[in-house]
């Protein structure tokens, strides 16, 4: 049985590069303390030089 969850219930953060908000997701959920990104691309603008 499929468990009825709003996306508007989930947690959020704001990602550390561009601002934007985002959401959990699944494949976040061993790591979702450490997730400071919303994704590839902004992990890595964050971590390129200049």
């Amino acid at each position: 049985m499929p468990r009825d969850v709003k996306k508007s219930d989930l947690p959020q953060k704001t990602c550390a590069t561009c601002g934007r908000p985002f959401t959990w997701r699944k494949k976040w959920a061993k790591v979702w303390d450490e997730v400071r990104y919303c994704s590839d691309r902004c992990r890595r603008e964050r971590s390129s030089p200049g």
